[in-house]
């Protein structure tokens, strides 16, 4: 049964919409060589002629997440390596801040293993004082496993920007998740940021 959190995390639907069959890699490749329209679309996923990247058969994740970075222009980047051991539980238990009306874009780069990843997506839920104040999807795109050519995919989301006035700061918590089509879930999270009057 699904948890209160898990349907806040629910990825929204398009009516009619169906997710297509399946295909490998090779078979992508080779389907109608001869299209241009095709070729091109191929080519806008990353199926490429480029060597595949050496996988380790023991990992079956589709999707690795590298990394998170908070983007504000002037200021460097936060950034928070998930290879980091801990480095998730420490999003949760060491706030950063953002100033208030900042603008400001998240990133996020990314490793596609074994096959197509198909309409990955990131979903946020931000609460303050355990109510909903927003809930975000942001659609990535679908994309084919990395290759020595490509070895990362780096995505950077719309601009966004911090909600302002003495009302607006405080701590806020959140959780993130990378989803795909299938609604499988490639990293699940939480985190908390505090809005404050200026940068500390």
């Amino acid at each position: 049964m699904a948890t209160a959190a898990d349907e806040d995390l629910a990825a929204s639907k398009t009516d009619g919409f169906k997710v297509g069959e399946k295909k490998t890699v090779e078979e992508y490749a080779k389907l109608d060589q001869n299209d241009e329209s095709l070729n091109r679309w191929k080519a806008s996923l990353g199926i490429t002629n480029s060597p595949a990247l050496p996988v380790d058969p023991k990992d079956t994740r589709r999707c690795v997440i590298h990394s998170l970075a908070l983007e504000v222009a002037g200021r460097p980047d936060i950034t928070i390596d998930l290879s980091v051991p801990g480095a998730l539980q420490s999003l949760k238990s060491k706030p950063f801040s953002i100033k208030e009306g900042a603008k400001f874009r998240m990133k996020a780069t990314f490793k596609v293993q074994h096959d197509v990843l198909s309409g990955l997506k990131y979903i946020q839920v931000v609460k303050r004082k355990g109510i909903r104040v927003s809930k975000d999807e942001e659609m990535l795109g679908s994309y084919a496993p990395n290759t020595q050519e490509k070895p990362i995919h780096e995505k950077k989301f719309a601009e966004d920007e911090a909600p302002s006035g003495m009302i607006a700061r405080g701590h806020y918590e959140a959780v993130s998740r990378f989803a795909d089509d299938d609604d499988n879930d490639h990293l699940r999270f939480e985190w908390s940021f505090d809005i404050t009057k200026d940068w500390k």
